[in-house]
């Protein structure tokens, strides 16, 4: 496993390589990973042992991005270096 970064120029998964992932087992699972059940996260391609896996982590991981695109901080909230220097 390389673990180099890939860029997403295309969109597709038909440039998505076995030996370029940076995991060996599926995150979900922990069987071996497949040729077919890869995806780009953050500019790393990562494995999974099936298209089923692989999907359940594209949609996490969208959920999860959109939730923190829509986060708005309570302007109450104390501010780290604040809390930190107190």
């Amino acid at each position: 496993m390389s673990g180099m970064a890939v860029e997403d120029g295309d969109g597709g998964r038909a440039a998505l390589r076995l030996e370029d992932a940076v995991n060996d087992t599926c995150p979900w699972s922990g069987k071996p990973i497949s040729s077919d059940s890869l995806t780009l996260y953050r500019g790393f391609t990562v494995g999974f042992c099936n298209t089923g896996c692989r999907d359940k982590f594209e949609a996490a991981t969208r959920h999860f991005e959109a939730a923190l695109a829509a986060y708005e901080p309570e302007d109450d909230a104390p501010d780290s270096a604040e809390t930190q220097a107190g």
